[in-house]
């Protein structure tokens, strides 16, 4: 069986989110695929096997952390949009059906592809008693971000504190279901990134996410009601970093990026 590991949301190797790809003619039991997940041991492993002709989807599609399956993954759907288009696996759009409901990628000649999530719908909440301290920075405001990203939206006052973090991981874990995404505007709006962000994790196995897609159908809605247009860029400024293109169309979100195949190899068990 052909694995493979993408860095997403980057057209350079060795930045953006890495991300294992494994096509399959069906899924195996859960013990197994979390296994390789977690030999894998990047932030998502995704694992997708065709569906018959007539389905609502094309794929069908599941994300795994070291340590646990999530409802949503947006790094490692684009890198498996990726494969299918670079190995002439699927041709043209394709329709997959995830835990998140059916995202659709569609991959543009220059092999920049375009995801369709769900919003994330955000309700504004009051600061958590503890967050700031675990962050280890003031927040200026919270929200959370609904069921299928699972996080504590948090803003911050300006990019160079976002990236200075230098959170307590063992800390943050009590303060939501998945982790928490810290934001600020960028420094200067002329750049070439409107919104700068950093996630962690810790609660599925990841102290920091590299380049996270499903925190942007949040980000994006918030930094579009904010700034006053409905696309924009935003940087995910981890030690890899990586660039997301988002554009709000109501009750969707499209995700946009490049991805780059880094390692394929023969998984032997």
């Amino acid at each position: 069986m052909r694995i493979r590991i993408v860095d997403a949301f980057t057209d350079r190797p060795f930045t953006g989110n890495p991300a294992g790809v494994m096509l399959l003619d069906a899924f195996p039991d859960d013990s197994w695929l979390q296994n390789v997940a977690l030999e894998v041991n990047h932030a998502e492993t995704a694992f997708a096997h065709p569906l018959p002709e007539g389905e609502e989807a094309d794929w069908a599609l599941r994300w795994f952390t070291p340590v646990t399956e999530v409802a949503m993954c947006g790094h490692a759907t684009l890198a498996t949009a990726h494969v299918l288009h670079t190995t002439g696996a699927h041709k043209g759009p394709v329709r997959f059906a995830t835990r998140s409901g059916v995202l659709v990628a569609q991959t543009a000649q220059d092999g920049t592809v375009t995801l369709d999530f769900p919003t994330a719908p955000l309700t504004a909440v009051d600061v958590p008693e503890g967050v700031a301290k675990a962050l280890g920075a003031p927040v200026l405001a919270a929200f959370d971000t609904g069921p299928y990203v699972g996080d504590l939206l948090v803003e911050l006052a300006d990019e160079r504190t976002v990236r200075a973090l230098r959170p307590d991981h063992k800390a943050l874990r009590t303060h939501s279901e998945r982790g928490i995404i810290a934001t600020a505007r960028a420094e200067e709006p002329a750049s070439e990134h409107d919104f700068v962000s950093r996630c962690f994790f810790p609660n599925v196995g990841i102290d920091e996410d590299a380049v996270t897609g499903s925190a942007h159908t949040a980000l994006a809605p918030y930094w579009s009601q904010r700034l006053g247009r409905a696309a924009l860029t935003g940087l995910q400024a981890s030690p890899r970093s990586g660039f997301v293109r988002t554009e709000v169309r109501g009750a969707r979100t499209l995700l946009g990026g490049r991805a780059v195949t880094v390692i394929e190899g023969e998984l032997l068990v």
